[in-house]
């Protein structure tokens, strides 16, 4: 049970974007009680500016019996059309498959690897890729398929290759790039879109490239941060899930900031990946709703 008395097993989450317009909410809410269902959370929010609505429902028969959920989505369907939502429903329970790929930093993975592993995250990690070998221990550790896949210019292509068919070999349902030193095509861009996340610091971009947290320290930086974002074809750029900042002064080493940094990639990444995978993030043009 919750702090809030709801299994967390139980029931279906409902997200949905629409149009603004009168009578949404009452349409939903008579949906549910249509099921047998009581609603055991609830959240909205309107944009004024682009004229949208946006909403997530948690909902559980009120003899507690499991939901057909096909049967649902079908008769959510007839619900949908007329008000023109764009819609998702799932099991508040189901856990989405997860392939991480890395480079050499391993601070990132570490920390979702663990949070997999104690359930702190809601997910199931399929895999680790990497363009280096070097992580591969660290994924065993937690009984992970490891995947060695080298990215090389004249080759990139094939790389990319290889990993759409682990995207789809595993049936994965997001993609997290945690801290992952390649650049993605567009065209790759485009095909995970809206299921792709990728974390940097967000100094950008003022201090580029190789050592940014040791520029920053060098420039008497005071505040350091990382950004959680969907990937997109603009190079980190893509609509923003989460953000996390730390200040840091003169007497902290080079070395202290770093730390500071990579604690705070990891923390902004792995709340992205939580988000997500509770689909409490829905995407509102170049930006996003996160129901918390």
């Amino acid at each position: 049970m919750t702090e809030t008395g709801v299994r967390p097993e139980a029931g279906l989450v409902l997200t949905l974007s629409c149009p603004d317009q009168a009578g949404v909410v009452l349409a939903v809410a008579r949906f549910v009680a249509e099921q047998g269902c009581t609603i055991t959370e609830s959240q909205q929010f309107r944009d004024p500016e682009q004229g949208r609505f946006f909403m997530r429902l948690r909902f559980e028969q009120v003899n507690g019996r499991t939901l057909d959920l096909p049967l649902v989505r079908s008769a959510f369907a007839a619900v949908a059309a007329p008000l023109l939502m764009s819609w998702r429903l799932t099991r508040a329970a189901e856990r989405q498959r997860v392939l991480i790929m890395v480079s050499r930093y391993g601070h990132c993975l570490n920390d979702l690897l663990y949070r997999a592993s104690t359930g702190a995250l809601n997910i199931i990690v399929a895999a680790v890729v990497s363009n280096h070998p070097d992580l591969g221990a660290m994924a065993d550790s937690h009984d992970v398929p490891f995947h060695h896949v080298p990215v090389i210019p004249e080759k990139k292509a094939a790389a990319e290759a290889r990993l759409l068919e682990l995207v789809d070999d595993l049936d994965v349902d997001l993609v997290v790039l945690a801290r992952y030193m390649q650049v993605l095509s567009g065209e790759l861009c485009r095909k995970l879109d809206g299921r792709a996340i990728n974390i940097h610091h967000s100094m950008l971009p003022s201090f580029k490239g190789a050592r940014p947290y040791h520029q920053a320290h060098r420039r008497g930086v005071k505040l350091i941060g990382a950004t959680a974002h969907y990937v997109t074809a603009d190079l980190d750029e893509g609509p923003i899930i989460e953000q996390e900042v730390t200040r840091v002064d003169h007497s902290m080493s080079a070395r202290q900031v770093t730390a500071i940094g990579r604690d705070n990639e990891s923390l902004a990444l792995s709340r992205a990946v939580q988000w997500h995978a509770d689909n409490r993030v829905l995407l509102d043009g170049p930006r996003t709703v996160v129901f918390r």
